[in-house]
């Protein structure tokens, strides 16, 4: 079999290199079509001889000087042809005329006999890329049907007779060990680059969630992607006092450090709001004026969301975020999608708060959109079927998230990030439900309200049993809260107790919206140390403005810790 013929076969960058491993054996080229080289071996200064065109040098000769790998089998046991010396020095001599399932081990170990089949019945080449062989080389074969197949006797294809005929596979092995290991660096740099970004990411989000007395909360965090870029997704939840809790999650556009930073500084603003104790639709009016002072081309969207236990509803404000979804004790599930502004960093948009009830034994989920959004399909089918999620996942709030995640095919190579945000409302009852009680008391005015809230507060705190030194505080602080509102509010006033497992929360509730602050009163003065004495000998206080108009002045009391066997 002549070289062109062989040659053919060859990938085309192998089938060029064959060429010109063959002419650096015959250096001089004169002529026209043919080139006419001095024989191998002549002494120098001797006439060359005419020696033939490539064309008609035989594939040995060419096959044995290649660098690559190259063996020839035949038939459908695949019955080694020909070996090269490469072969040979690479993996040891093999015996001629046996298969190669037998004699051949590397191939079988590489998964290269299926391929030699699939060649021989399909009729076409076929490509192994980058695969280790024993010798801890990396190779990328090709195998490429022949027609023919002959061998020398020595394992040499030629066309003297002397080796078996019929269809067979020529195998050819490019030696891809430099590339291979490049690869595998270059791999490695990219996951640790990755793993350094997820952990920039997640370090901007709370390592720990914190866990108010009447919700139970779980949040989950997963990047997306396989590349180095961070996502702009986050979550938070912030304590307010007076057992309330703010709820907030967000999305900052696009991907990389530049996204991961203004979230970062968007939470941190966040946390430093919900301080003022505003309402929702305040908050993101703030934060719409900071995103635009941060980046003024970077999109984020947000839903901020207040829990009163005392109200039983959600009150939340949207920046062009996804509809909180809500599951009621019955197990219907309610779409809080109004009302909606624009994302943060637009300007001249008034915000306003909406509200979603949050009873007992109901459960809210605040999400992003990598939960819910796909390429094919349109958003409001990603999340209607969140919603039939939502309807039939039960259990915790961490259940319930890895639910709802999985539910959505989120996996390792999702493509965006998804952040999840899960928060229920319990049902108290039995044992637990002695421990979370409310008690109100409407106050008139006049100079009877003052000794009607001592008694009253008196009377609820020894009903539930508190120690005298607890006792004493409660009455105390509720008596100089309900004298301040009648010396500085206006009606209606109205006194608020609520004990849970961990606190005891005293509210006084009244029309005017002057916010008290605390003062040193000089000793001259009557007046002006309600406030001081609440903030010595309570744990926390603080007041914020009602939506109604008015205020309310709270202050709470840490509770001695229950063991189990109390709870029971």
């Amino acid at each position: 079999m002549n070289f062109t013929r062989w040659s053919a076969r060859l990938p085309g960058t192998q089938r060029r290199a064959a060429a010109r491993t063959d002419l650096a054996a015959s250096p001089d080229r004169r002529g026209e079509g043919s080139v006419p080289a001095a024989r191998i071996g002549q002494p120098a200064g001797d006439e060359p001889a005419s020696v033939p065109a490539v064309d008609e040098l035989p594939a040995r000769e060419v096959l044995d000087r290649v660098p690559a790998l190259v063996a020839l089998v035949n038939g459908p046991d695949h019955r080694i042809a020909y070996l090269n010396d490469a072969y040979v020095t690479a993996f040891g001599p093999r015996p001629l005329g046996e298969p190669a399932r037998e004699t051949l081990p590397e191939l079988r170990e590489l998964g290269l006999l299926p391929l030699l089949d699939q060649v021989l019945r399909s009729g076409r080449p076929r490509t192994l890329k980058s695969r280790k062989a024993p010798d801890g080389r990396s190779y990328t074969f090709t195998c490429t049907p022949v027609a023919e197949a002959r061998g020398d006797g020595r394992g040499r294809p030629g066309t003297d007779g002397r080796g078996s005929g019929g269809s067979g596979v020529l195998v050819f092995a490019t030696d891809v060990t430099d590339h291979a290991e490049a690869a595998e660096r270059l791999r490695a740099s990219e996951r640790r680059q990755r793993e350094t970004a997820v952990t920039l990411q997640r370090s901007l989000l709370p390592q720990v969630l914190e866990q108010p007395d009447d919700l139970r909360i779980a949040a989950t965090y997963h990047p997306g992607g396989t590349e180095a870029a961070v996502g702009g997704d986050w979550y938070d939840v912030i304590t307010l006092g007076g057992g309330r809790t703010a709820l907030v999650i967000g999305d900052v556009m696009g991907r990389g450090v530049r996204a991961a930073a203004v979230m970062g500084q968007l939470r941190t603003a966040v946390r430093a709001y919900a301080r003022l104790d505003l309402p929702p639709h305040e908050i993101l009016q703030l934060l719409d004026g900071l995103a635009a002072e941060i980046d003024a081309n970077q999109i984020a969207t947000c839903v901020y969301a207040i829990h009163d236990p005392n109200e039983g509803r959600l009150v939340y404000a949207s920046a062009g975020h996804l509809p909180i979804l809500v599951r009621d004790e019955t197990g219907t599930v309610r779409r809080a999608d109004e009302p909606t502004g624009p994302p943060l960093g637009t300007g001249g948009w008034m915000h306003a708060s909406g509200s979603v009830p949050l009873s007992p034994g109901s459960t809210a989920v605040l999400y992003t959109d990598g939960l819910v959004e796909r390429r094919d399909e349109d958003l409001d089918e990603g999340i209607a079927a969140l919603e039939r999620a939502l309807a039939g996942a039960t259990g915790s709030p961490q259940v319930i998230c890895d639910r709802l995640v999985r539910s959505a095919g989120v996996r390792a190579d999702h493509d965006d990030d998804v952040a999840v945000l899960v928060l229920q409302h319990p049902a108290r009852t039995g044992p637990d439900g002695e421990l979370f009680r409310n008690a109100a008391l409407e106050l008139l005015g006049g100079v009877e309200a003052a000794p009607r809230a001592r008694a009253f507060a008196s009377g609820v705190l020894t009903s539930w049993r508190f120690p005298v030194d607890l006792h004493d505080l409660g009455v105390l602080a509720a008596s100089e809260l309900v004298a301040n509102s009648l010396q500085h509010g206006t009606p209606p006033m109205r006194l608020r107790l609520r004990r849970t497992d961990r606190r005891l929360i005293i509210e006084v509730t009244d029309g005017d919206d002057h916010l008290p602050r605390r003062r040193r009163a000089e000793p001259s003065d009557e007046s002006g140390r309600g406030i001081a004495i609440v903030a010595t000998i309570a744990s926390h206080w603080g007041s914020r403005r009602t939506p109604g108009g008015g205020k309310a002045v709270w202050c709470e009391f840490a509770l001695p810790q229950l063991s189990d066997a109390d709870r029971r």
